[in-house]
């Protein structure tokens, strides 16, 4: 069981003291939280891609190799790369040329976002946004498992003879997500290819995603991949933790009231009851992190958000403090003892390396 983070890397104004912090001092923030997540023993660290204020990740590679080069164990990932705008040839050797300078500790997760406006900015049409990720994904593929590539097809120029470089480690491409809140097309993708899927259930209730993610596992069995419960699934989540839980409530309130993008809604008591937040002791994290596995069936990823809504870099630092001591230690242990044997791992480079010798030598 992998645990680990992910940032949207929103800058947002404390709603405490009106200080909103530069975008300078929101990235260094951003990698500063990724080295401590690895110094309190987390698994993972990952990042959105966006191109619009108030967001500044729309380079995530670029931070991700930093952080690359900060890190030994930390596995590095995106929390969306947008396969609809990005061109499959830039995700391709971007990803590769990372896995290299990160020795392998490389994923990512496929989405489509959720910011409209991208479509244009790239040169798309939000309309063809399935179609796109589909085509644009299969082409993805055929760069990372083939030399010499021919392809044409709707959305972008042909190629002829083309060859991705640098070529994925150890002849291995970085292992795929597919993250998606409402569109089973993307589920059936996922499904369709054995890869993963993510269903970063952080704003609707528990019933939505059940649907999505009990439709790919049923899907990821038809295409013979596996047993349904042998899908690789990931789970986003959401916490801010204090040692005594009213001192949680009472800090955390004003940062959930004025949040860009759910302040003015729902209260905070109907937020956690109808969501997977907790606010709460560390104790109260646990107990509802595996309500999750009740839900959802085991799963092999669990990503928490941290650092948003204008926390300051100190108090998000100290979550992590208290999530890396106190938390993850017993859901690790509860969840891992509770999986049965045949339910696999969440995928590592490692793991997909040897999986690769295993079928060349058949």
């Amino acid at each position: 069981m992998q645990f680990g983070i992910f940032t949207v890397g929103d800058v947002t104004t404390d709603p405490t003291n009106g200080v909103t912090p530069t975008e300078h001092e929101r990235i260094k923030a951003m990698v500063r939280i990724a080295l401590k997540a690895e110094e309190v023993g987390l698994d993972v660290f990952a990042t959105g891609e966006h191109h619009n204020p108030p967001f500044v990740p729309s380079s995530p590679t670029t931070m991700l190799g930093h952080i690359a080069a900060q890190t030994s164990k930390l596995i590095l990932s995106t929390s969306t790369t947008l396969i609809t705008t990005n061109d499959p040839v830039k995700i391709a050797e971007d990803f590769a040329m990372l896995q290299h300078l990160a020795d392998g500790r490389v994923d990512l997760m496929m989405g489509r976002g959720n910011t409209g406006p991208v479509y244009p900015w790239f040169g798309q049409d939000i309309r063809q946004g399935i179609p796109l990720a589909i085509e644009n994904y299969a082409l993805l593929r055929k760069l990372w498992r083939e030399d010499v590539v021919d392809w044409e097809g709707k959305f972008r120029t042909p190629l002829q003879g083309f060859t991705s470089t640098p070529r994925p480690l150890d002849g291995v491409p970085p292992f795929v997500w597919h993250g998606s809140i409402r569109s089973p097309e993307i589920a059936e993708q996922a499904a369709y290819y054995g890869d993963g899927f993510f269903a970063n259930h952080i704003f609707w209730p528990k019933e939505h995603f059940q649907q999505l993610i009990a439709f790919y596992r049923q899907r990821f069995e038809h295409y013979g991949h596996g047993s349904a419960d042998q899908a690789i699934v990931g789970l986003g989540g959401q916490a801010f933790i204090r040692p005594k839980s009213q001192d949680a409530w009472n800090e955390f309130r004003p940062y959930f009231d004025n949040a860009p993008v759910y302040g003015h809604g729902p209260s905070l008591e109907e937020f956690t009851d109808q969501t997977p937040l907790t606010v709460g002791s560390p104790q109260e994290v646990i107990d509802k992190t595996l309500t999750f596995r009740e839900h959802f069936g085991d799963y092999q990823r669990q990503l928490f958000l941290m650092d948003h809504a204008g926390l300051p870099l100190k108090t998000v630092l100290e979550q992590l403090d208290l999530l890396g001591e106190h938390v993850i230690p017993v859901l690790r242990k509860e969840l891992d003892a509770l999986r049965p044997a045949h339910v696999p791992d969440a995928p590592t480079h490692e793991s997909l390396k040897a999986a690769a010798r295993v079928e060349a030598s058949v």
